[in-house]
């Protein structure tokens, strides 16, 4: 297994799930090995909202927002991920003829994670510390289970919450569990499909998609709006770790993993940097 593809299924319900799945049929009857990766946000905001939790975000001092994890919201993100979003993808894959496996992070310690004892933020213009976040960062990918399954024929479906070093689960951000896995397996890239054609210059103007976008190994990424902050620090951390190509695409469209690999896609690329594996990987 030398060419592995690893698609981020985005969250946004604008995304068409059906045809990421169609397309992922397709690729794999062509002989490609696929792993998927999915979020669910929209199925947290509807389930969120009908359970009474509320839903918030806590944004980072570089400005990028990330979703605020209560315990109380990570049952919700737990439910709705494991118990909506994944649940449509697998019966649309097998509607197909596609045989998939459903994974959360949890399963066989299939993402290991460091739990955030504080997480910085900014609040109404105000630096603060947030305590009660039941968030982690990605330390490891049991690579080698996720390699048994492409053996077996097996497409895995994977989404968060990741085992924290305490026993318990956290959530991680499935743009970065998508980047974690492409370089714990080796992949040879990693195709993040969203409600967007691309990387905008301008995010009012869905015509203004940038061909190349370029990132500083260390600076926050410059084009932020409409949601592309976590996805450019996940596609950095693909890229650092060694994956040779990183793609940001429309999944609104029809086969949109194929019209990504042939070019309808924003590439990101990192600037002046070797590779440097930040990540452990379990054999």
């Amino acid at each position: 297994m030398t060419d592995i593809t690893v698609v981020k299924c985005g969250g946004n319900a604008a995304v068409e799930a059906d045809e990421v799945c169609a397309d992922v049929a397709a690729l794999r009857e062509r002989g490609a090995e696929l792993i998927l990766v999915h979020g669910g946000s929209a199925d947290i905001e509807r389930l969120a909202a009908r359970l009474g939790v509320p839903s918030r975000q806590v944004v980072a001092p570089d400005g990028v927002p990330a979703r605020y994890t209560d315990p109380a919201m990570l049952e919700v993100v737990t439910l709705a991920l494991a118990g909506m979003a994944k649940p449509r993808l697998l019966t649309s894959l097998a509607a197909l003829g596609v045989p998939a496996v459903g994974l959360t992070g949890l399963d066989a310690g299939l993402l290991r994670a460091r739990r955030k004892a504080a997480h910085r933020a900014v609040v109404d213009g105000v630096r603060v510390m947030v305590r009660d976040n039941q968030v982690g960062t990605i330390t490891s990918v049991n690579a080698g289970l996720l390699r048994t399954l492409l053996a077996a024929g097996l497409v895995p479906v994977i989404s968060p919450p990741a085992l924290a070093e305490d026993g318990r689960p956290v959530n991680v951000n499935a743009d970065r569990v998508a980047a974690a896995v492409a370089a714990a397996v080796g992949a040879t890239r990693l195709v993040m499909l969203t409600g967007a054609p691309g990387v905008l210059a301008d995010v009012a103007d869905p015509d203004s998609v940038l061909p190349v976008v370029e990132l500083s190994p260390h600076d926050p990424p410059a084009h932020r709006a409409g949601g592309m902050g976590l996805k450019l620090i996940a596609a950095r951390e693909a890229l650092t770790a060694g994956v040779p190509e990183t793609l940001i695409a429309d999944g609104r469209r029809p086969r949109p993993v194929t019209a990504a690999l042939d070019g309808a896609a924003t590439t990101v690329v990192l600037a002046g940097r070797d590779r440097i594996d930040t990540m452990e990987t379990s054999p």
